[in-house]
């Protein structure tokens, strides 16, 4: 049964209302960061106290080792002071190797995790909601989408917060021998927090347009491979891969601008903890040489000097950690837009088309759709025609009026996504129309034009592979059209003439308009000539959101 997409007709005619008011219940933006949050905190708390336990035994090795050294150069040997370092380092290296196979099972966790939020989605979506999506886009993306938001939720949140405590728990080991020094490597930390808030602007803004070209590469592969049947029919193999070929060098191109962004950033910190190590080594050497008097540089022990040295770089390590992460930090928030965009925060029951917001006038008219004639829906790109024409035919339909088209047995669906069992011609063109004598297949093949198609040579038996994999897309859309005309249903058409010659288009739309005769057959068209033929045509036109009909 047809269904129309608006409201009941006894309400009072209003504008369109936004979607947020339509569906109240809608999730906010951000859902896919708040899932992953979630399903990070039990792991990140874990693998935290691992990190800061790594941090702790690290320092506490190169403190031991330090005091071994400087004392064993002043002639005293202490092996004690030797295990315990070598007994640091050992625990040190355990408890690292524990909290990175923490961290690596709580990002496995967490990209499952988002994987099974998105398979709820898209099974409690609508059919149509599903066909507006970029099918080709969804799949790919969900080969990298969810690690790269794990990453961001475990790994590049781990970095933050160690962040925050690492370079806190090496001054502090650094003031108990000499606070002007680690006063001296604080100085230059605001400098580097200036540079991260500069690259990282870049990066993000350079993620985010790789991500877009990851997005359109994959959408045009995927269009591509769904009609290679018909750029092999038409010999366009050569210009197909010179556009995907334009495709993958746009991505490529992005994705060396982001790394090379990432890369000048570690470059940064390693700059400024090279200059801060060198400046600590100059004034202690100085200090040891009785060439100053500084406090805090002079009259320390070798090994005081040599502590300082050692911890410094622990002192910088979380700041390369976090560059290293800035570049996850945002292909994750880029990632996370991209899944919020495709499944988790779509609104199912809502109308996935622009032509939704209509007015009341067109409610009316669709909703006095003839029980006979040819009608046929009109309007620029985007403008909604394939899928209000979805709704109409109850493909993903969810409201519930219905037209005064109740006494029609059913409905039959045309369009280049129909479903073409293995076997022969015959076979397709009566598929769902329980037994089928051969003359009426004959006749119904025979008025779209597929008796004479140069790539069917045999007729009613010439084969097709499984799923019309050696069809074109007009040959599909014709095979649909045989099949309607043989059924005794409404006929709902999407773009019945778009992939046809014009010696073939002119066929299907004289079988259309001889067919509408007995029956109701609904099209959504660009074809003029089609629309023209229309006993009555509803034009979308998304710029000023009106729509109007014109009657024969």
């Amino acid at each position: 049964m047809l269904k129309t997409i608006l409201n009941q007709r006894g309400k009072r005619p209003t504008g369109a209302n936004p979607p947020e008011a339509a569906n109240p219940g809608a999730p906010a933006p951000g859902k896919t960061l708040r899932v992953a949050r979630d399903l990070a905190t039990p792991g990140l708390r874990s693998a935290l106290a691992l990190q800061v336990a790594r941090a702790m035994l690290r320092l506490a090795f190169i403190g031991l080792a330090a005091m071994f050294v400087g004392r064993m150069i002043s002639g005293i040997a202490s092996w004690p002071l030797l295990g315990a370092a070598l007994t640091s380092l050992i625990l040190g290296s355990v408890v690292g190797l524990v909290g990175d196979r923490a961290i690596a099972k709580t990002e496995l966790k967490v990209a499952n995790g988002l994987l099974e939020a998105v398979r709820r989605a898209l099974a409690a979506a609508s059919p149509g909601d599903i066909q507006a999506m970029p099918l080709g886009t969804l799949i790919a993306g969900l080969q990298r989408y969810p690690q790269a938001v794990a990453g961001l939720a475990v790994g590049h949140r781990l970095a933050s917060m160690m962040l925050g405590l690492g370079p806190l728990l090496a001054a502090t080991a650094i003031v108990a021998v000499s606070w002007e020094a680690a006063l001296a490597l604080i100085v230059l930390t605001p400098v580097m927090i200036v540079f991260f808030v500069l690259i990282g602007s870049a990066i993000r803004s350079g993620a985010e347009a790789q991500e877009k070209a990851f997005g359109r590469l994959a959408a045009q592969f995927a269009d591509r491979i769904r009609a290679l049947p018909t750029i092999l029919g038409n010999h366009a193999l050569a210009r197909e891969e010179d556009k995907l070929a334009v495709r993958l060098d746009t991505y490529a191109s992005g994705t060396m601008s982001v790394l090379r962004v990432a890369f000048l950033n570690a470059g940064i910190i390693d700059f400024f903890s090279s200059l801060s190590i060198a400046i600590l080594a100059v004034f202690l050497g100085l200090g040891h040489l009785k060439l100053i008097s500084t406090p805090g540089f002079s009259d320390l022990q070798l090994w005081q000097s040599l502590f300082i040295l050692m911890i410094a770089p622990e002192y910088f390590a979380p700041f390369r950690r976090y560059a290293e992460q800035y570049h996850a930090k945002a292909e994750g928030l880029a990632a996370a837009a991209a899944l919020d965009a495709l499944v988790l925060d779509a609104r199912p029951g809502l109308p996935a088309f622009k032509a939704a917001i209509l007015t009341r006038d067109l409610a009316i008219k669709i909703a006095r759709l003839p029980q006979t004639g040819l009608v046929a829906i009109t309007g620029p790109s985007g403008s909604g025609k394939s899928t209000l024409l979805r709704h109409l035919a109850g493909i993903g339909s969810t409201l519930s009026v219905q037209p005064n088209l109740d006494a029609q047995p059913g409905v039959t669906w045309c369009s280049t996504d129909i479903y073409v069992p293995e076997g022969t011609l015959g076979d397709a063109i009566g598929w769902g129309n329980g037994p089928c004598c051969r003359t009426r297949l004959l006749l119904a093949a025979a008025n779209v034009g597929l008796l004479d198609d140069a790539l069917l040579p045999a007729g009613l038996d010439a084969l097709i592979k499984a799923g019309g994999e050696n069809l074109s897309g007009g040959q599909r859309v014709r095979i649909g059209l045989a099949r309607a005309l043989i059924s005794n249903r409404a006929i709902v058409a999407d773009e019945p003439t778009a992939k046809l010659d014009p010696a073939n288009a002119a066929i299907v739309r004289a079988a259309l308009a001889d067919a509408a005769r007995g029956r109701l057959v609904l099209v959504a068209t660009h074809d003029r000539s089609l629309a023209m033929l229309a006993g009555r045509t509803i034009d979308l036109d998304v710029g000023n959101r009106q729509a109007g009909e014109r009657a024969a």
